[in-house]
């Protein structure tokens, strides 16, 4: 392991609590394997030298200061319902308003400015394609502008989480994510099943025996409700569970979308290339829509500042010799909203 003490001093966004090595590790070690257990806060106190205490006071000071958005399941894309990227193009007068639109709607869990003629950038996960698409009719009726979506076509690398510490963040598996056709659900979820989610989109209560909460609220045992949980991290529904931070609180300030028109022939190899770089925190295909949108290939980077983020990019584009191709670098300016998905928003009889 990295030096984490170290590290963590760099972290001036982050609470003091960050500067002990116990709290680090709280931060950083259980961004995913985050124990599925009838007392989980005291399991990660266990590992980390702390209390079970101790352990919920830190973690409802990081989600009070916006450290933490939640401790609970990132699911993984197209698995339980619809989702895909959008954006659209704001008059920069309307910007505010047409953001604070899009912000309204509860599928809806991120939405970023960035510096391009689509400048507003946003997320929509929902139950069904039927729903995603009436949201999309919704937000350009009421907002006259055209919204491009670009469903996620191909996963090379989504969510790991940030390596607070400095070293090697897990690789991209060798093997694609089979991922069900667009506009298909790969999973069938009852009744129970789907109460359940309801209650995990929003993350676990920060109390002694939080699945003891949640399954209550699915009625559900809690040996159930852990039972369910497990399986799904086993299939592939959700794709790690553990403690989500914010990268913008934590210090990474600066974030650019990297995009490249590729042969559709070449961007898988591309794709896991890009994946396997330490800089990239995101890697996927995604369909174009010309002529409005012609790039296909899709990389995120995080960094401290701009030109660190730039650097990055420039150098692991001329390494793959990327930018042989049309290509563009959008850099956020702003973040209008920033939270778990929530694909289900009713509880369901």
């Amino acid at each position: 392991m990295a030096r984490p003490g170290a590290t963590a001093a760099n972290i001036r966004s982050a609470p003091d609590l960050l500067a002990r090595e116990a709290t680090f590790r709280l931060l950083n070690d259980f961004q995913r394997g985050f124990p599925i257990v009838g007392a989980p806060f005291a399991a990660v106190g266990d590992a980390c030298g702390l209390t079970e205490d101790e352990v919920l006071a830190t973690l409802r000071s990081w989600t009070g200061t916006g450290v933490v958005s939640r401790v609970g399941a990132v699911f993984a894309p197209r698995r339980v319902g619809a989702s895909a990227l959008a954006a659209l193009a704001a008059p920069i007068a309307e910007l505010d308003a047409i953001a604070a639109r899009v912000n309204a709607i509860p599928e809806v869990n991120h939405n970023y400015q960035r510096e391009h003629a689509f400048n507003l950038w946003f997320v929509v996960t929902a139950a069904s394609a039927e729903r995603l698409g009436q949201i999309v009719a919704d937000i350009e009726r009421d907002t006259a502008c055209r919204v491009i979506v670009l469903p996620l076509e191909e996963e090379f690398h989504i969510d790991l989480g940030f390596d607070l510490a400095g070293g090697a963040r897990e690789k991209a598996s060798a093997v694609t994510p089979v991922l069900p056709p667009i506009g298909e659900r790969a999973f069938v979820l009852g009744p129970v099943e789907r109460r359940l989610i309801t209650g995990l989109q929003a993350g676990l209560s920060l109390e002694p025996r939080p699945f003891a909460a949640l399954a209550r609220g699915a009625g559900l045992e809690e040996a159930e409700a852990i039972g369910l949980i497990r399986r799904w991290l086993d299939d592939g529904l959700i794709k790690r569970f553990g403690v989500v931070v914010r990268h913008h609180e934590l210090g990474f300030r600066a974030n650019a979308m990297c995009v490249w028109d590729v042969p559709d022939e070449q961007v898988a190899v591309l794709g896991h290339l890009l994946a396997r770089e330490p800089a990239v925190t995101l890697c996927y295909r995604r369909t174009r829509v010309p002529p409005h949108w012609r790039y296909n290939l899709f990389c995120m980077i995080h960094g401290k500042s701009r030109d660190t983020v730039q650097l990055l990019r420039n150098d692991l584009a001329a390494r793959l010799e990327l930018d042989r191709w049309q290509h563009a670098v959008l850099f956020s300016c702003r973040r209008f909203k920033q939270h778990g998905a929530r694909y289900l928003n009713e509880v369901v009889a």
